[in-house]
């Protein structure tokens, strides 16, 4: 693999720059992209398959949660700069997730461990091993010995796992996961007398009910499912089926505002809610009282379920009781839903309970700890860093400093998932090859290197432990032939888990329903941190948050009555109180909250997370109970008297009225007819500018505002394509913002009830653009293709073209975020090791804006008259098209009538946003499309 020159003070060696190797591993070096001093020579021989300033692409894979998703990553010269998804992997479909894309901000993070450390001091590799050896003794079979990991899918790891278990069989394994499938995987054992994983298959659901489940929220299955539910919510003249989703929960969430019925429920209704759709759907179960608004909303969705049997699908959240998910389990095998099981790829192993225990009893001697980070996010009763310090050497294996590394002994370096190589498998147990794209930027080692240590391998490599797993019972030429066509593909061929046939599920035997009184504390994973691990991403923490908009941190969610209820307003800070813990937030008013139910995200108030990353938010960790994981009740809230408002990217969502205009809600009988848009969404408006003469390729792009679910991949991968810069907070907080994508939210009335809409807004690239007759030097133009150009040496800053355009799309470095005042950590050299080389970093002072990825249209070009050819219909993908899960965004030739812009622009729901200004928008969209139940409509639900 090709790497980056040294940044540190050891040169590369001559020969080394001859062959172009621009990155080097050295023990305790930084290797990026700043000068070496040392002179780079010129290529004497150039690497095989290596052009300058041509992209290269590999396939490769990434881990959330343990799980694997298929991507494939484009390098410059040995940087990789661009992540998009593998269309061959079943996990990732071609498209990818905003943590997916953010996942260079992790490997170019300046704030990564880089070296060894003892006890707070930098070390050597060769100190930790005179350490670690003597403590290995075979003949005592690994007493006091104990592994701790995160959750595991990789299947060299577990087998060199278990080559450890057989070496030590006293060893203990562990494994931790702040975000687990726990109660599902208990559910399935009741249901089916076996911890099984079920994979909902979204694309053959024609009716899904959501018990407090998200599946297309933020998780490692939200491409898979966003894709099939995309596939049944094609709102096109012909379609064949147009799904229905119902979703039920105590709190908004992305799934329940792409729902077209959506309930509020506090947390213990579910059991009784669950239990009279059983009954109704024939389960021998007593029907619970219920008021009648709960029992009209059940009684229409259990007829709308089996009416679609054979299609019919419900989902139970992870929050949900064991039972409750048994239950889910009969009605979909009651309905005959769509559902393929397979048994779990994760690796089992005991809980993070006992190693806390054994810990405090003094029976571990020594820990290793690989990928799992328990000081910060274990469950607050467990006290896992107070029973840490009775471990006489401890060893934590990561990426950062962080909260466990920094309380064990030892801290190790690991390396990114973009730097050594491994194996990882999806969900449906579809395994891919991890490779490397460049050399470690630091003094690393491989978790399956230290795996290799306490097997006696001192020299194992993860190449050799990962060809070694897969090599089988293959010849050498067999394999070697089969290993270049697995890397390549980014897939390992026939390697998904088989499908399992499932017995007929056992009626569980319900718990009492629990009386719950006053406040619950209801505990989610967030969409930038996740569980915790990205709260050093700037990518990731300057997005706007799905719903609220919110960036840099998160705050405490509270219906608005409950918030007046309590003497609340606003951006107050609030204690929260549970069981003697407590924790300081700010709150934020939301009308997705059901009453009595307080919401607040994982993954925040970090003291160990990185420059930019530390102190950001609460440590909800803090408040969590190991039998109470996601719903606490018994929560007290206690004003502060402090005020500290949240930082929103919008300030305020336009409700019904303005919103009915800018993202028009539509039934799908209504879409489906073929009636004239209303004259303000015409595009065609009369103009007293002249008509332009377009003589090549007319660019256009059409969203489907019913397809998108606010995800936000669009918006990371915009800023990854495009080197836009992060501002920070307090820029933030001003008004300024510097994404070229962002998702509007509206709020709109929907069956009686206020609902949130999303609408992703570029550039409209106007034919009629207000902005390029008020520009005094010439910098906004028109080119022969439609797009609006923005030159940027001639930009003089007046902001006149900001002023006039009324999509206010249009974006102003006040400050030179990316040329020497960046935020925080962000001038740190290795950040620029991710720039796009094919996109201008813009300076202070002057205009930038979407582009239509203008790069990628130039590339197509080059390409196709190297060729001699047209440039293809579906040639030019751009970089927000490409990460999209569900396909809502559309790009292509206008002037060609098959293209999808094209074709889409004659569907009767086509609309141009604020049309009647006349400004002929390239930028389109297709109104947002729902499809009550008529038994409900009108009614409240």
């Amino acid at each position: 693999m090709l790497g980056l020159p040294s940044m540190s003070g050891a040169a590369l060696s001559r020969r080394q720059a001859a062959l172009g190797l621009l990155a080097a591993a050295m023990s305790g070096s930084l290797v990026a992209c700043s000068e070496p001093e040392e002179e780079i020579l010129p290529y004497v021989n150039q690497p095989e398959g290596l052009i300058p300033g041509v992209p290269q692409r590999y396939a490769t894979a990434l881990p959330l949660n343990g799980y694997g998703r298929g991507v494939v990553c484009t390098a410059f010269e040995g940087r990789p700069v661009k992540i998009e998804g593998n269309a061959l992997h079943p996990a990732s479909l071609g498209a990818t997730d905003a943590f997916a894309e953010a996942e260079l901000m992790q490997l170019y993070d300046p704030d990564r461990l880089r070296s060894p450390r003892r006890d707070g001091r930098p070390a050597s590799w060769e100190v930790f091993l005179a350490e670690l050896l003597p403590r290995l003794d075979p003949a005592r079979g690994g007493e006091g010995l104990r592994l701790l990991t995160g959750p595991l899918t990789s299947p060299t790891l577990l087998r060199l796992i278990g080559a450890l278990r057989e070496r030590f069989p006293r060893m203990g394994w562990h494994t931790h996961a702040p975000i687990d499938e726990e109660n599902a995987r208990r559910g399935a054992e009741l249901a089916f007398g076996r911890p099984l994983d079920l994979l909902p298959v979204l694309d053959r659901a024609e009716v899904v009910l959501c018990l407090d489940a998200d599946p297309l929220g933020p998780g490692p299955d939200q491409i898979r499912h966003g894709r099939g539910f995309a596939a049944q919510r094609q709102a096109r003249a012909g379609a064949a089926r147009f799904g229905r989703l119902y979703a039920l929960e105590p709190a908004i969430s992305l799934t329940g505002a792409n729902a077209d019925h959506h309930l509020l429920a506090r947390p213990e209704e579910f059991r009784d809610l669950a239990a009279w759709l059983a009954a109704e759907l024939g389960a021998p179960l007593p029907r619970p009282e219920l008021p009648e608004d709960r029992r009209r909303i059940l009684r229409a969705v259990a007829a709308d379920l089996a009416a679609h049997a054979g299609a019919a699908l419900v989902l139970a959240g992870e929050a949900l009781a064991p039972e409750l998910h048994a239950l889910a389990h009969w009605l979909n095998a009651r309905l005959a839903a769509p559902v393929e099981a397979v048994a779990p790829v994760q690796g089992a192993a005991a809980p993070l309970r006992e190693l806390v225990a054994a810990m405090r009893a003094g029976q571990v001697e020594t820990l290793l700890i690989l990928g799992a980070n328990p000081a910060y996010d274990a469950p607050a009763d467990l006290g896992f860093a107070e029973a840490l310090r009775q471990v006489p050497f401890a060893a934590c294996h990561g990426l950062h400093l962080d909260e466990t590394a920094a309380a064990c002994r030892w801290a190790l370096p690991a390396p990114h998932a973009l730097e050594e190589w491994g194996d990882l498998r999806a969900r449906d147990g579809s395994a891919a090859i991890v490779q490397p794209l460049i050399r470690p930027l630091y003094g690393t080692r491989s978790a399956p290197a230290l795996l290799g240590l306490l097997l006696g391998q001192l020299d194992l490599s993860a190449h050799e432990a990962v060809r070694a797993t897969w090599r089988g019972d293959r010849t050498p030429e067999e394999f070697e032939a089969w290993w270049r066509r697995a890397v390549h593909d980014g897939l390992v061929p026939e390697s998904a888990a088989p499908r399992l046939a499932l017995p007929v599920p056992r009626l569980p035997e319900l718990p009492p329903a629990p009386r719950q009184e006053g406040m619950v504390l209801l505990l989610r994973p967030d969409a930038s941190t996740w569980d915790g691990s990205f709260a050093n991403n700037a990518w990731l923490q300057e997005c706007p948050q799905p719903l609220t908009r919110q960036v840099w941190g998160h705050a405490a969610r509270l219906a608005p009555e409950e918030a007046a209820r309590h003497g609340l307003t606003a951006g107050q800070v609030v204690r929260l109180e549970i069981d003697g813990r407590s924790l300081e937030v700010t709150t934020l008013l939301d009308p997705g909250v059901a009453p009595g139910v307080v919401a607040l995200t994982l993954g925040h108030g970090r003291s160990r997370a990185g420059a930019l990353g530390t102190g950001l938010g609460a440590d909800a960790y803090r408040l969590r109970r190991s039998d109470a994981l996601w719903v606490l009740p018994g929560l007290r809230l206690a004003p502060t008297g402090r005020h500290e408002p949240p930082i929103l990217a919008q300030q305020e969502q336009q409700l019904e009225g303005e919103a009915r205009d800018l993202l028009p809600l539509v039934t799908l009988d209504a879409a489906l007819r073929d009636h004239e848009p209303s004259p303000q969404h015409r595009i065609d408006q009369p103009s007293l500018y002249p008509d332009f003469r377009y003589d090549a390729q007319a660019w256009a792009m059409v969203i489907d505002t019913t397809l998108c679910i606010g995800c936000n991949a669009c918006v990371i991968a915009c800023q990854a394509e495009n080197n836009i810069p992060v501002i920070g907070p307090e820029e933030v907080a001003r008004g300024r913002d510097m994404h070229w994508l962002r998702i509007d939210t509206y709020v709109q009335e929907a069956g009686g009830t206020l609902r949130p809409g999303f609408q992703p807004v570029p550039c409209m690239h106007c034919e009629q653009a207000p902005c390029e007759p008020v520009c005094p030097v010439a910098a906004s133009v028109h080119d022969h293709e439609g797009l609006n150009v923005q030159v940027y040496n001639r930009c003089i800053g007046t902001r006149f073209c900001q002023s006039n355009c009324p999509y206010k799309v249009r974006r102003f470095n006040f400050y030179g975020y990316a040329d020497g005042q960046e935020y925080g950590n962000r001038g740190a050299p290795v950040v620029a090791a991710q720039h796009n080389p094919e996109v201008t970093v813009r300076a202070r002072g002057v205009m930038e804006k979407c582009t239509y990825c203008v790069q990628r249209i130039s590339a197509a070009r080059r390409q196709a008259e190297k060729e001699d050819r047209p440039i293809g219909p579906e040639e030019v993908v751009t970089a927000c098209q490409a990460a999209c899960p569900t396909r809502a965004i559309r790009f292509g030739d206008l002037s060609r009538p098959e293209s999808d812009p094209a074709r889409l622009r004659r569907e009767p729901h086509h609309y141009a946003l604020l049309g009647e200004l006349g400004t002929r928008p390239r930028t389109t969209y297709l109104q947002r499309v729902r499809n009550p139940n008529p038994a409900l409509e009108g009614g409240g639900a």
